[in-house]
């Protein structure tokens, strides 16, 4: 039985929107399992702003769950739409492949080398394998299989019979269309990433025709399965159905009650498929909440198929802070593999879950990440502690577990910045990277570096693929004698003071200590002085201090935290770049 009280996290947007979905479906559907929605369409890499329309009902489905409700959540692979570009970027794929552009994504070859039948199998592939780490169930409908079995062919027919009816719903929106905006084109690190692009809004295809008159169904060509075509007669009592492709010139007349090589167009098939389905809750995109556009639309359409519109917030844009600097993503723009290749799923999972579906909010792929963890490791702290905010405990929870269980952790989460310097440092090499791990905390030293697993790979990820070259941390192999020789008393002095304090402090917090007490001492205060009983001067003094280290050690003013890189390169090393 349904466990009717509400959840007790009432603060957030997840739990609004269940109980409104599980209200709406008690009324709609009493007693049947909650339905939700997605829409994905194959026809290039599924991106970031993709995964906002899984992750919105995901979320919402989740919840229900939790409160024992049956939930199916429906991820509509929309392969049997037409390949409608050569995307670029896309290894294994060149211009030849646009010969294939009218024809079906499951029609459509797989790039080379793919072991996938075809494009929109190598495509959906990476997005199973991303939503499976991110613990997202679902029941995957592949359109081309609906439409090629005859799944909908009373609904085809349906619309075909009310196709005036159709017609007359769309004729209020075709003069109201507002004039194209030039966009000034950006860079894809500055770009905001359409979550409704490929999910049927690029066509935005009403069916209307010619001399012949509207018809909501469009056959693909016979010939050169191109769906190039036009229906140049139809009879609604046999069924019968003229078509011909100007594309290769081909026509055929089929009996549409037995024919299955063609689709509603998607202002009718999106609306066909909510009443099919019962979908009680799907988002979409700003594009398809604009005046007229299919969402709209669909909301009036629907009714023709005995159904009624879902629940449909507008969710905004996803940004990417960093994209220019990618070297793993393929095509252009980022993808959940991408993502997951330098955070863990619960970050990932954070960024979705804590801001409402229309707040637009960035998935950082440079520098930003560090910060990100910073945020995502203090809130674990304060619920850990218990005084994280309601909504905050409730997005944690989110990012965390499902209905199903807690998602994998890593055990020992250290600081990402931590876990990233130690990967620049060591390059590769996991015994180097395990002893200065172990050397953070000697009391409590890791054991093995599967500890810090999956962040330590994570984060050695981001340093090999989102850092540059030029920015990589390279250790000394000899002191700069010429800059040691040039020091003045106070910088030898300073110098003598770390080298003396190193042995008594090699340990992360240690090493802070003495790295910040330093100029502190020189100064004539206690390396335990607080800022508020220093000058501001000591502030300079420090990145003066920090900035003779950084070029004595690796040729630079800035690099990693200090205490981090002194661990990493060692006591015996670090005496003798500093001329002990």
């Amino acid at each position: 039985m349904p466990i009717v009280a509400q959840s007790t996290e009432t603060t957030d947007w997840v739990s609004r929107f269940a109980d409104e979905v599980i209200e709406e479906s008690e009324r709609r559907a009493p007693g049947k399992p909650v339905v939700v929605a997605s829409g994905l369409s194959p026809s290039g890499p599924i991106h970031l702003g993709n995964l906002r329309e899984v992750m919105t009902p995901h979320l919402v489905a989740d919840e229900i769950r939790r409160r024992g409700y049956q939930v199916r959540h429906l991820i509509s692979w929309d392969d049997y739409d037409r390949y409608r570009k050569v995307p670029a970027g896309v290894p294994g794929v060149d211009e030849t492949w646009a010969e294939h552009i009218g024809k079906p994504l499951t029609s459509v070859p797989a790039p080379k080398g793919s072991p996938y039948p075809n494009w929109a199998e190598h495509f959906k592939a990476a997005m199973v394998e991303s939503l499976a780490e991110l613990g997202v169930e679902f029941d995957g409908i592949s359109q081309t299989e609906q439409y090629t079995s005859g799944v909908y062919r009373e609904q085809i027919l349906h619309a075909m019979r009310h196709r005036g009816d159709i017609d007359a719903i769309l004729a209020q929106y075709r003069t109201k269309k507002a004039p194209a905006k030039k966009q000034q084109q950006k860079p894809v690190d500055e770009a905001e990433l359409e979550a409704a692009e490929g999910s049927g809004a690029a066509a935005e295809d009403d069916g209307s025709s010619g001399s012949a008159g509207y018809f909501p169904y469009k056959p693909y060509c016979g010939n050169c399965e191109k769906d190039l075509t036009a229906v140049t007669s139809y009879d609604d009592d046999s069924t019968e159905l003229t078509y011909s492709c100007t594309s290769c010139g081909f026509s055929e007349t089929v009996r549409l009650n037995e024919f299955n090589r063609g689709k509603l167009v998607w202002k009718v098939d999106w609306p066909m498929r909510w009443a099919y389905e019962g979908v009680i809750f799907e988002p979409s995109g700003v594009d398809h909440s604009s005046p007229g556009s299919s969402f709209q639309v669909g909301g009036q359409i629907v009714g023709i198929f005995g159904g009624k519109q879902p629940i449909g917030p507008m969710y905004a844009f996803v940004g990417i802070s960093g994209m220019a600097k990618m070297s793993s993503s393929k095509g252009g723009v980022p993808t959940p593999a991408d993502a997951l290749q330098i955070m863990e799923p619960q970050l990932l999972r954070w960024l979705y879950a804590r801001r409402r579906p229309n707040q637009s909010f960035k998935v950082a792929f440079d520098q930003e990440i560090q910060r990100l963890y910073d945020e995502w490791d203090r809130l674990e702290a304060k619920v850990a502690d218990g005084t994280a905010l309601p909504a905050d405990v409730a997005a944690h929870s989110r990012a965390v577990r499902t209905a199903s269980g807690e998602l994998p952790r890593t055990p020992r989460p250290l600081p990402y910045r931590t876990l990233a310097s130690v990967a620049d440092i060591t390059a590769g090499h996991e015994d180097q990277a395990l002893r200065i791990l172990s050397d953070l905390d000697p009391a409590n030293p890791l054991a093995s570096l599967d500890e810090a697993r999956p962040r330590y790979d994570k984060a050695e990820a981001w340093i090999n693929t989102h850092v540059p070259a030029d920015q990589r941390t390279i250790v000394r192999d000899e002191p700069d004698t010429e800059l040691l020789k040039s020091l003045d008393e106070q910088g030898r002095e300073s110098l003598r003071l770390l080298l003396d304090g190193l042995a008594d402090n090699w340990s992360l917090d240690g090493l802070t200590h003495l790295v910040y007490g330093v100029p502190k001492v020189q100064a004539g205060f206690s390396a335990d002085a607080t800022p508020k009983e220093l000058p501001p001067e000591i502030k300079t003094s420090q990145r003066s201090f920090f900035a003779l280290l950084y070029q004595l050690l690796v040729s630079r003013d800035t690099g990693p935290r200090l205490p981090t890189l002194l661990l990493a390169v060692g006591q015996e090393r670090v005496r003798h770049l500093l001329g002990a």
